[in-house]
């Protein structure tokens, strides 16, 4: 187990400066959940599913939920990726997850409301990119669609993990972003309670062949630094509020 010292010597070393974000409306902004399935986040659903209850990830669920709803109140945009594999297909070095027809595929309870929702598009994807795993055969891309069709200008993304597959989608994000691939996006935001990783201490890593050690809390903070240092901004604090653009007569 990683010290509280010696995760407070990280934080220190390498600071992830949050802010706040209030959304009014006045720019498109759509909401980005990324694998919040049984298979990530319900406990005992399956081989990359906690073991038992944990914070952290009940907290991102809970605040991803929340945000969901405001979003959907509003009629905004909200694109949900859904961890999805076949039987036959392994993704190394992970073990077998989220099999497709499987319960571990499906959004967490407090998110299955989603799918009878008309603002949400629903993405199944087959690797830790969702940004790759929106590449449909003819060459589109379902997410960049999501974003051209609803002229999308930022995006706040939560889910799960930090510093694995949300990390890796926002990268991708933003490189398709400073490529002009993805307009009109500008903006890239990343809501840090609204972000989990799973804990694996070495003392258990130790015991599984080929495992890495990965400990929940620095991890977490890992991925959040390494997308602020992409160029997304993340945040400690997302509101809301009217709209500050005049009504017209």
């Amino acid at each position: 187990m990683v010290s509280a010292t010696a995760i407070d010597l990280v934080k220190n070393e390498l600071p992830v400066d949050e802010d706040s974000v209030t959304l009014t409306g006045d720019v498109t902004t759509g909401l980005v959940l990324v694998d919040i399935v049984n298979g990530f986040c319900t406990v005992g659903a399956g081989l990359m599913a906690p073991r038992a209850p944990d914070k952290q990830i009940s907290r991102m669920v809970d605040e991803s939920a929340q945000l969901a709803r405001m979003f959907c109140e509003k009629k905004w945009p909200v694109f949900a990726f859904l961890d999805t594999h076949h039987p036959d297909v392994p993704e190394p070095p992970y073990p077998t997850h989220c099999i497709a027809g499987t319960d571990e595929a499906n959004l967490v309870p407090a998110l299955q409301w989603l799918e009878n929702e008309s603002n949400v598009t629903l993405r199944c994807k087959d690797c830790i990119d969702g940004f790759l795993g929106s590449l449909e055969k003819d060459g589109s891309n379902v997410f960049v669609d999501w974003v051209k069709n609803h002229n999308i200008e930022t995006i706040l993304v939560v889910g799960i993990c930090t510093d694995i597959c949300v990390l890796d989608f926002v990268c991708s994000a933003l490189s398709a972003r400073n490529r002009g691939h993805i307009t009109p996006l500008r903006d890239v935001i990343v809501y840090s309670s609204g972000c989990a990783t799973y804990d694996l201490p070495l003392h258990v890593a130790k015991n599984i062949p080929g495992a890495l050690a990965h400990p929940q809390e620095l991890m977490h903070h890992v991925g959040l630094y390494m997308a602020k240092g992409r160029g997304a901004k993340v945040v400690s604090k997302v509101s809301f509020a009217a709209s500050k653009k005049p009504h017209m007569c």
